[in-house]
């Protein structure tokens, strides 16, 4: 993920107005990174900073920051800052990781196990969405067009990825929120199957940005079924669709395996042999 300063927004903490202590600050930073607000690779604000909007003194920031640290939720760089720390990518391990790009089943398993998440997760958020929610939803959709009709495929992947990441986040349950985000970093990775590839067939991109748009209407418009069964429907599409993809790429090794031999083999050595002889008397 791209490093985002967290800076920007200087509304994101607010004054300690209690007891002053470093577990308050630690409460409310975890409860930052829990909300998916900040997010993995985002940077803190400078200690100075930090502290006057906490209205905490700078050793008690200090300590909070460690306890952070120690709990694997930020990471120092000498001379750089504190960034949140990749919690994501450590859902799945690496063994399960490289197990599961290693078995084609895995990618049907997959997709259904994400039809369910992404059906009850578009459900939620035609119920739960904020208007600043479907503004999100809205800019990222005017950018997947802007995309699709420049024929941006980069665009487009990116640009579906961050509209399911919103979805994720409108439906407000950190749990739903959080495992789909760890299921669309090994998407990202195309650790499951060939994005590109199913983008690539036939009318694919003009249909899943008309499936993309679909969900967001049904989730604007409050209608929970109407989102469920739209993003149910995508699901349903994309799954076909890599299996078509993947046919098409074994279509693909086999004809060029096929000639490969062919051209290996010299034009004598792929000539029939004849069934008869020619001059042979068969009355002997």
């Amino acid at each position: 993920m791209t490093e985002t300063d967290a800076e920007s927004d200087r509304g994101l903490f607010t004054q300690i107005s209690h007891s002053r202590t470093a577990d308050e600050v630690v409460l409310q930073i975890e409860q930052l990174i829990l909300d998916g607000v900040l997010r993995d690779g985002d940077r803190l604000p400078g200690e100075r900073d930090m502290a006057q909007a906490f209205d905490v003194s700078r050793p008690i920031l200090r300590e909070a920051l460690k306890e952070l640290e120690a709990r694997g939720l930020l990471v120092s760089q000498h001379g750089g800052g504190t960034f949140v720390a990749d919690i994501i990518g450590q859902v799945f391990s690496k063994p399960v990781t490289e197990l599961i790009s290693r078995h084609q089943r895995a990618a049907r398993d997959y997709l259904e196990y994400r039809r369910e998440l992404e059906g009850l997760t578009a459900e939620l958020a035609a119920r739960r969405a904020t208007e600043t929610d479907k503004a999100l939803l809205a800019r990222i959709i005017a950018d997947m067009r802007r995309a699709h009709e420049s024929g941006s495929a980069e665009g487009e992947l990116a640009a579906d990825i961050e509209f399911h990441n919103a979805i994720g986040e409108a439906a407000h349950n950190v749990i739903l929120l959080h495992t789909m985000r760890a299921c669309y970093r090994l998407l990202s990775q195309g650790i499951f199957f060939n994005r590109k590839a199913v983008f690539a067939l036939d009318d694919a991109g003009e249909r899943l940005l008309q499936q993309h748009v679909a969900i967001y209407e049904a989730i604007v418009a409050g209608d929970g079924e109407r989102a469920k069964r739209a993003a149910q429907a995508h699901i349903d599409f994309v799954m076909q669709a890599v299996e078509d993809a993947s046919r098409a790429d074994e279509r693909g090794r086999v004809a060029r395996l096929r000639l490969l031999s062919r051209s290996a083999q010299p034009a004598s050595g792929r000539a029939s042999k004849q069934t008869t002889t020619e001059g042979t008397d068969i009355s002997k």
